[in-house]
This record gives structure tokens, sequence and C-alpha cells, in this order.
């Protein structure tokens, strides 16, 4: 299976995930999370931030959601979001931030959003947390990174967190024998309409010498 099949099919997966989430919290809290169905530890997954508005006088116009230096992260289309992916000096994708477009007015305190990347290989621990930044209209600014108290409490502004299941010894690597694969069959397609091409040219060619040689005799 492809990469680009197996991000599809996980993209759905996450969408009705989230949607059954919502349908039973019904108004969830008003707080920056994240969602990761199926996410294992060493593996790859798509992560979903639902991003609601507190302010009842500024609509949300961007988010920054630091990830822990992973080597791939994919955004998910947004119409009306434009997304920038940040690396270290190491290469490692750092962050990711989304900012509304001009003209596109935001998240308004009626609205929620969701913001999709598909990442990996995650690390190997029971949990990852994405620190956020949310940003509104008016210019005000606030942090989603606090911690979980000791004794699971929640703090005012929890960063967005997921679980992580044990995962496989060949999960790090699923993506890159894809798209090992991938490339494999991109480049026998290639070589096989090559094939055709030639053939279909000295075809060509014969035709051309048949005729060629009837003008001549007649």
């Amino acid at each position: 299976m492809s990469t680009i099949s197996r991000i599809s099919r996980a993209l759905v997966a996450a969408g009705a995930a989230t949607g059954l989430a919502l349908l039973a919290t019904g108004t969830a809290d008003a707080h920056v999370t994240a969602d990761a169905p199926g996410a294992t530890q060493g593996g790859y997954a798509v992560v979903t931030f639902r991003v609601p508005t507190e302010s009842a006088t500024a609509a949300t116009t961007g988010l920054t959601v630091k990830l822990p230096g992973l080597s791939s992260a994919r955004t998910e289309p947004l119409p009306g979001w434009s997304a920038r992916i940040d690396k270290n000096d190491q290469n490692q994708i750092v962050a990711v931030t989304w900012t509304a477009d001009p003209g596109n007015p935001g998240v308004s305190a009626t609205q929620f959003q969701r913001f999709v990347l598909a990442v990996g290989p995650l690390p190997t621990q029971d949990t990852v947390r994405f620190p956020a930044t949310q940003t509104y209209s008016d210019g005000k600014v606030v942090e989603w990174n606090q911690p979980m108290g000791p004794d699971g409490s929640e703090p005012e502004h929890p960063a967005p967190e997921i679980a992580l299941a044990a995962g496989g010894p060949g999960d790090a690597h699923t993506v890159a024998a894809n798209d090992s694969d991938d490339e494999h069959e991109t480049d026998d397609t290639a070589r096989w309409l090559g094939g055709i091409g030639l053939a279909l040219g000295a075809v060509g060619a014969l035709l051309g010498l048949g005729a060629l040689v009837r003008g001549r005799r007649s």
C-alpha cells in the first residue's frame, strides 16, 4: 500500500473518530486539544488539533504547534489558511504554523477549526505533548503549554497531548518502505512506457520505409 493511500485512510479514520468524540461530549471544553486514533510509539499517525475560540470579541487567526523534532510532517490542505513548517539546524521538524489568509476572518467565538498533520516517526514514549500558541485577531496570544498536574488535575492552559500505544519493530520503517515501493513502481511504469514508445517508433519507421519504396516503384 502506498504512503498516500495510508495517509488518506488515516485521515478518514481520524475524521470519523473526531466526529464521534464531538457527538459524545456535546460542548467540549474550550481548550486546544489533540487527537490521534491508533498512534503508536515509533510509528506514523494523523494528529488532529481542535481549536475553539474563547474570545467573545476576536477571532482565532493563527496557530503554532511545536513538534518533538520529527523527520516527517505533512499538512492537510485547508482553504483560507496557509501553513509553514519550521526545521532546526539538524533538519528536524520542530513546529508548524497555520495563518489565516488575507480576507479570511478566522475562527469566531461560535466556531472551532480542525488543523490536521500527518507526522512521524513518533517518539518511543507513552505520551507526546504539542505545546501550542493561539493568536487572535486583536493581537492577543494564548500559550497552551502547561503540563497536567502530578495528581492528574488539569491546568488553566493545558498543552495538547496524545497517548501512544506500544508499537511493533517495523513501525518506524513502514512509510520509508512504502515510499521505496512507490518509486520502484514508478520506475517500472516509466520503463514500460519507454519500451512501448520505442516499439511504436520502430513500427512508424517501417511504415515510412514501406511508403517510400512504394512511391519509388510507382
